[in-house]
């Protein structure tokens, strides 16, 4: 890392911690507090909008990776965040258009395979779900995740229903 880029990562790693311990409030005042002080801190942005995104204030968090974006055009983690903060607020057709990007640069990019697979299992498009959600496995996720994607998956392949029917519960 060259000593601006350095010096930028060590403004944002109070608010980094903060949010790792989850101090979700604390974190967003601190990386605030940074990105006033600092208006081209990349990372102060990026992590401003982990901090709104786990507060669900997508607007918000949206706005912070774009603005990390537009100070570090090939930010990853800021492309990642912001597609998944578009998923969350219904914006399916952009939030696959940012995946595309980092695959662009790497197609074998977890994060970017698990995004663009959940929004099109969301959107019920379930060829281009199941193709994404099989290459997010093969990148060997976490349990907990890939747990998560193989139930997609098995709804995708017909071996489960997503939801079931009032016929279909316990009671009946």
């Amino acid at each position: 890392m060259e000593d601006a880029q350095s010096k930028r990562w060590e403004a944002a790693e109070e608010g980094m911690e903060r949010l790792h311990v989850g101090e979700v409030d604390q974190a967003v005042t601190e990386l605030l507090r940074v990105t006033n002080e600092d208006p081209d801190n990349e990372y102060a942005f990026h992590f401003l909008g982990h901090a709104y995104f786990e507060k669900e204030a997508y607007p918000e968090a949206l706005k912070s990776y774009i603005e990390a974006l537009r100070l570090a055009p090939e930010y990853v983690g800021a492309m990642i965040g912001a597609g998944q903060t578009l998923r969350m607020m219904g914006e399916y057709d952009r939030a696959i258009r940012m995946g595309q990007r980092v695959l662009q640069k790497d197609q074998d990019d977890g994060d970017a395979l698990f995004l663009v697979g959940t929004v099109h299992f969301q959107k019920g498009e379930n060829q281009a779900a199941k193709r994404h959600l099989e290459r997010y496995l093969e990148t060997g996720p976490e349990l907990e995740v890939a747990l998560e994607v193989e139930g997609m998956l098995q709804v995708v392949r017909d071996e489960v229903l997503p939801f079931p029917d009032v016929e279909d519960t316990i009671e009946n």
